[in-house]
């Protein structure tokens, strides 16, 4: 996270002529990987700044995944990320999800008004014995259920073959 997080233009959150620069972090990679372990230690090192992770916006009951229900957790999303890059108060706007897609990120993306934004899209990944062990860990704490495992480790290779920069 380097690159979005150095040089003087974000540290101060100022470009050379005065205009203020928003940073989008996109933070990607199967469920289990760390995604919001990440985002939650970004929001305590990037000040000022903001997180939302995707999932919040599929919390519902019962957990339904039609065209309806995919299209209305994209549309709230790209609404509140771009509430929140409106926002004068805030300089870094942190995103995780699992978008095992590029068209995922890339739909939110098109959606977003991202003039003075700088947009940086990171996939999180681990080999999947890790990967294995990490949802093996949630199931049995009952955070998971049981076959999100091999879904989870199915989805391995669609992650590497992104163009995003990879950790």
């Amino acid at each position: 996270f380097g690159r979005a997080v150095s040089g003087k233009r974000h540290q101060t959150g100022v470009e050379e002529d005065g205009e203020g620069v928003k940073t989008l972090l996109f933070v990607n990679g199967p469920m289990g990987v760390g995604k919001t372990t990440v985002c939650k230690a970004l929001l305590e090192r990037l000040t000022p700044s903001v997180y939302l992770d995707g999932d919040w916006c599929w919390n519902m009951n019962p957990f339904q995944v039609t065209y309806e229900t995919k299209s209305m957790v994209l549309d709230n999303i790209t609404a509140i990320l771009s509430r929140f890059l409106a926002c004068p108060e805030l300089e870094y706007v942190l995103f995780g999800w699992v978008m095992n897609r590029p068209e995922i990120a890339q739909t939110i993306l098109n959606q977003l008004k991202l003039d003075g934004v700088k947009v940086f899209q990171y996939t999180l990944l681990c080999t999947e014995e890790t990967l294995r062990y990490r949802l093996g860990q949630d199931i049995q704490a009952g955070l998971r259920g049981a076959d999100i495992l091999e879904r989870g480790v199915s989805y391995l290779p669609l992650y590497a073959r992104q163009n995003t920069i990879k950790i």
